[in-house]
């Protein structure tokens, strides 16, 4: 594919994410995650809480529960829990994955990863970098 065609595609696929980031109940931060494959969507994700919790994600103070899934761990346990593989797959999130979610991104084969944001700690993606994946930041903000 020309590099023109994939920033076109990387494009799209990150708008689907953020429409997908706007199911979260969350209030702080609502985060969206697609993982393509062969061109094809095999699963995707957003931030919540663990299903059966109530989906409240932040406390009386504001401050982000701890058992609140991030978007791509959604993601990965969507497909993992499917006869899909997320090997060589491209993961498309709209902001960068925090250290916890690069160690399942790696694990679960997943070869490229394509953001929007950046989140305040880089250690996330300097780990992927590390273990050869390929990172793209695609600045995007929503209309």
């Amino acid at each position: 594919m020309t590099e023109k065609k994939q920033l076109k595609y990387d494009m799209a696929y990150l708008k689907m994410a953020y429409e997908w980031g706007k199911l979260s109940h969350c209030k702080r931060k609502q985060v969206g995650a697609l993982i393509v494959k062969d061109r094809m969507i095999i699963s995707d994700g957003f931030n919540g809480t663990p299903t059966g919790f109530d989906n409240c994600c932040e406390d009386e103070e504001g401050l982000t529960k701890w058992e609140v899934l991030h978007a791509e761990a959604n993601a990965i346990l969507k497909v993992a829990s499917s006869t899909q593989s997320a090997k060589n797959a491209t993961l498309y999130i709209t902001l960068s994955p925090c250290t916890q979610c690069s160690k399942l991104i790696h694990q679960a084969g997943i070869k490229r990863v394509v953001y929007a944001r950046a989140y305040r700690d880089t250690s996330g993606i300097d780990f992927l970098e590390k273990a050869g994946v390929e990172i793209k930041y695609l600045p995007y903000e929503q209309e």
